[in-house]
C-alpha cells in the first residue's frame, strides 16, 4: 500500500543555534521571544525524530520483542541530541512562562505518542512496522496544533514533487522558503528560515526548519528513479543531503 505520509523514511537534521537563525526582515521588538521559541519548539521536535531514525533497524527487528525505547530512552536520547545541534541544555519546562508552557506541552505530547506506539515498536515476530521518523513527528505536530491551536501551530511539509500525502502540501510561504532558501547549492544547511508574516490571517512569526536526506533516507527516496519502495510509493531518484522536507512552525502573537 502506498503511505499515505510525506515521507517513508528518515530524514537528516541539520540544527544551528537560535542566535544564528536567518532573519528575513528586521522584526519588531516583541518579536524575539517569539522567535526563540518557534526555534526551541522545532528543534526539541527534531531532536526527538532523531531517536526514532537512529533506531529505526531496532524498531523493524522481528527477531527482537522489547526494543528498550520507551518513553524516558527517547527523552533522556533527545535531550543528547538536542545538545549536540544546538549547543544549549534541553529546555527547561519549569515556570509559567510562555516559552516553558508550551514546551511542556509538546514534551507531553511525544510522551504520548510514544507510549501508544509501544505495543507495535515491541511486536515480535513482525518487521517492517510503519512507525518511521515522519510518522512520528506528524503524529506530535498535529496533536500539538490541536492543542494549542490559539497560540501556535507545528506541520511537516516538502517541496511539492516529494509530497506523499496532500495533507503536507507547502502553503505559499512555505514554497518560497524551499525554493529561495533551502534548494539552491548555496543554501546554508545548517540555519532554520524565520520571518515575521501571517498564518491564516494570524499574525505572528513562522519558521522552517529544513531536512535533508541522510543514508537510511535513500532507501526509500533514493535510486533507481521510479522504482517500488517498501512502503508502496515511488522512489525519486534523490541523493544523499537533498532536499526532503522541512518542519514549519507558527508561533502567534501573545494578546496578554
Amino acid at each position: 500500500m502506498r503511505s499515505s505520509f510525506l515521507s517513508s523514511c528518515a530524514f537528516v537534521l541539520l540544527f544551528a543555534a537560535p542566535s544564528s537563525s536567518v532573519l528575513a526582515a528586521d522584526p519588531a521588538p516583541a518579536d524575539g521571544e517569539s522567535q526563540i521559541l518557534a526555534k526551541q519548539l522545532a528543534d526539541v521536535l527534531s531532536a526527538a525524530e532523531k531517536v526514532i531514525a537512529d533506531n529505526q533497524d531496532l524498531i523493524d527487528d522481528p527477531a527482537k520483542g522489547d526494543k528498550g525505547l520507551g518513553t524516558d530512552v527517547v527523552l533522556t536520547r533527545a535531550a543528547a541530541n538536542y545538545q549536540a545541534a544546538t549547543g544549549q541544555p534541553f529546555p527547561t519546562t519549569d515556570g509559567d512562562s510562555r516559552r516553558a508552557r508550551l514546551t511542556k506541552t509538546l514534551i507531553t505530547i511525544i510522551r504520548g505518542v510514544m507510549d501508544k506506539a509501544q505495543p507495535l515498536i515491541n511486536e515480535q515476530g513482525k518487521g517492517y512496522k510503519s512507525f518511521l521518523p515522519p510518522i512520528f513527528t506528524d503524529q506530535v505536530a498535529r496533536e500539538f496544533s490541536r492543542t494549542v491551536e490559539a497560540e501556535a501551530v507545528i506541520r511537516i511539509t516538502a517541496p511539492a514533487e516529494l509530497i506523499r500525502n496532500r495533507r503536507h502540501r507547502p502553503d505559499e510561504w512555505e514554497v518560497k522558503v524551499f525554493e529561495a532558501q533551502f534548494k539552491p547549492d548555496s543554501a546554508d544547511k545548517a540555519k532554520a528560515f524565520i520571518e515575521r508574516v501571517d498564518y491564516k490571517g494570524k499574525a505572528g512569526v513562522r519558521l522552517m526548519l529544513p531536512q535533508y536526506y541522510d543514508q537510511s533516507c535513500l532507501k526509500c527516496h533514493g535510486e533507481p528513479k521510479g522504482e517500488r519502495d517498501i512502503n508502496g510509493g515511488t522512489k525519486e531518484g534523490k541523493k544523499l543531503g537533498d532536499l526532503g522536507g522541512g518542519i514549519s512552525v507558527a508561533v502567534f502573537d501573545d494578546k496578554k
